[in-house]
């Protein structure tokens, strides 16, 4: 599997978000730097289950449209 990379935009943003959260709920101050690590290991140690959720979740969704497409389009003979 291909390491989760973020744009340097939405990671930013992510930074942002860490560190509001951690101002508002735990009354510290993050710099960007410990923000970005703590970034880096929520998506090191999260990312990977979250993407194979996403993915079986993908997968068994096109698997019911398809299973209901005799259903949809077939067209009765008699």
């Amino acid at each position: 599997m291909q390491k989760i990379s973020l744009s340097p935009d939405r990671r930013a943003t992510l930074i942002s978000q860490i560190q509001s959260r951690f101002q508002s709920d735990f009354d510290d101050v993050l710099s960007d730097f410990r923000a970005g690590q703590i970034l880096d290991l929520m998506i090191e140690t999260l990312g990977p289950g979250i993407y194979n959720q996403a993915v079986q979740d993908v997968r068994a969704h096109l698997q019911s449209k398809l299973d209901d497409l005799d259903g949809e389009i077939y067209i009765d003979e008699t």
